[in-house]
């Protein structure tokens, strides 16, 4: 793109911006293939697929690997289709819970804003303690020391740390790290392919990946083989970040959609690459479900102890990518809904770096909220060392219902616009489904029931007891907070141009952009 494009099309997406009310106060610095890179980043078939891969062996057996990751990512892909469609048409960095507004009501958009803010602190909870866990263990036997729940922990802390201190320099590092991230993950996983094609002594036969009916639980295998649908359910879960940076994106209607659905695309079949390889090396699937981490066990016994050692490394460096992004997108979700006064505190949250051009203060909630989160479940289990609970399960469980009841809101709401017609084909972005749009819909919304109905029950109620206790304390914020602050995104159509201009004229002259 051309300096004379790139100025015209930064002018566009500015105006378009104007007429949902809002300023360009964030860096519109992000190319298509950055906003691709963050979802990408976040989906991470090097976190999910890996750190539950004992959960997934466990509950489903080899055929996990060869039917549940398939059946869950062609299902996701119809969520991210719908996604996509709501981005391309309200380009904002509020995303779900703005569509939500626009097409109910603002109590939709609050509610939805809330609960898929729980499901992000989960996500990046989960991602964060999954590097920590694995960090851990390797360090651990490097080291010589015992890996305990409180190294764990403290390995946690700096990582979201760094977490937060990167993205509060800016988004051109973290855009930067999210493009090396990206080619990182393809290459880790095409290096795990090659060196358990080559290095292994023996690969099991092919159909092995499709071996039903084992399981090493005490569940008959059908509800295990459903259970075990988390390893993949989670896996798939973030995309969304493609739209909450939807600001910071160059022609945001068109390359953010694509972000959306060409992240599940190609996480779908890296993902099935590098799950059939670590399948088909498994010399002992008992002993492996019976370890305390199935995934390093199965690597160990492949590829021996320097080299496998090497290799756990390599994939270990891509679930810290994979926070890094996660945080990202968390923020800039938390600073559009506080520019329309949906949190306490709002005024801070909203507020902008002028500095690095960052929501730096929503940052650094983030990384509270969710330090907050695995420090709760640490005191639980040193109060009860009796409890048998995953600490990753619950987390995963928590994020995968959080994010996506917040992604089946809009689209509901959408499908109900569309019956009274008040959403109409000239309302659809350049990205759209066409006569699709209906059905894909409806398939989205059953697999959004269905699978959050499956997260929440045993062994995973630790999941539904923390997210009952997070909506009661939702409908309590909805008669102390909500009635009289939230102004919802329909506010700021009220704002004139002139306010809006200058608000962006304190950014004057930092629109330059590095990534188109």
């Amino acid at each position: 793109m051309s300096q004379n494009d790139r100025k015209n099309q930064l002018q566009e997406d500015k105006k378009y911006l104007h007429q949902f009310g809002y300023a360009q106060e964030l860096l519109r610095d992000m190319g298509g293939f950055s906003n691709f890179a963050i979802s990408f980043s976040i989906i991470s078939i090097l976190t999910g697929a890996v750190s539950l891969y004992g959960h997934g062996l466990t509950y489903g057996g080899p055929g996990m690997m060869g039917f549940g990751w398939p059946i869950v990512a062609l299902f996701v892909m119809l969520v991210a289709a719908s996604l996509a469609e709501l981005a391309s048409a309200i380009p904002t960095a509020g995303a779900l819970y703005h569509w939500a507004a626009i097409l109910g009501s603002k109590r939709w958009g609050w509610y939805t804003a809330w609960i898929n803010l729980i499901g992000m602190i989960g996500i990046v909870a989960g991602i964060d303690y999954s590097f920590a866990t694995f960090a851990d263990l390797l360090l651990a036997g490097s080291f010589g020391y015992e890996s305990t729940l409180t190294t764990t922990l403290v390995v946690f802390a700096i990582t979201v740390l760094l977490h937060g201190i990167f993205n509060h320099i800016g988004i051109r590092l973290v855009a930067i790290l999210n493009d090396f991230s990206a080619w990182y993950h393809i290459a880790v996983v095409l290096i795990l392919f090659v060196s358990l094609a080559f290095f292994t002594d023996k690969l099991q036969p092919v159909d092995y990946l499709f071996k039903v009916g084992q399981t090493f639980s005490d569940k008959p295998y059908l509800f295990a083989f459903l259970i075990g649908l988390l390893q993949a359910q989670w896996t798939f879960t973030g995309f969304d970040a493609s739209a909450h940076t939807i600001e910071e994106t160059v022609n945001p209607r068109v390359r953010a959609p694509w972000g959306i659905f060409s992240s599940v695309a190609f996480s779908f079949v890296f993902g099935f690459i590098m799950l059939a390889m670590v399948t088909l090396s498994i010399k002992d699937a008992g002993a492996a479900a019976g370890d305390s981490n199935p995934f390093i066990y199965i690597i160990s016994e492949a590829l021996g102890g320097t080299f496998g050692r090497v290799i756990l490394w390599l994939v270990t460096f891509a679930m810290f990518f994979c926070g890094l992004s996660s945080i990202t997108s968390f923020s800039r979700m938390m600073y559009a809904f506080s520019r329309d006064k949906g949190m306490p505190g709002s005024k801070h949250w909203a507020e902008i770096s002028k500095k690095y051009r960052t929501p730096a203060k929503s940052i650094w909630l983030v990384v509270i909220l969710s330090f907050a989160l695995v420090l709760l479940d640490y005191i639980v289990k040193l109060i009860n060392p009796e409890t048998t609970y995953s600490t990753l399960a619950f987390l995963t469980a928590v994020s995968v219902v959080g994010l996506y009841v917040s992604y089946g809101i809009p689209v509901y709401l959408k499908l109900v616009a569309e019956a009274r017609g008040h959403f109409k084909p000239k309302h659809f972005g350049p990205w759209n489904l066409g006569n699709w749009s209906k059905p894909i819909n409806v398939l989205c919304l059953i697999w959004i029931v269905f699978i959050s109905i499956l997260m929440i029950v045993p062994p995973n109620e630790t999941a539904f007891y923390a997210l009952l206790g997070m909506f009661i304390i939702l409908i309590i914020m909805d008669f102390a907070y909500y009635k009289n602050n939230f102004e919802g995104p329909e506010a700021a159509l009220s704002i004139s141009l002139e306010e809006i201009l200058k608000k962006e004229s304190q950014f004057a002259g930092e629109d330059k952009s590095v990534n188109v």
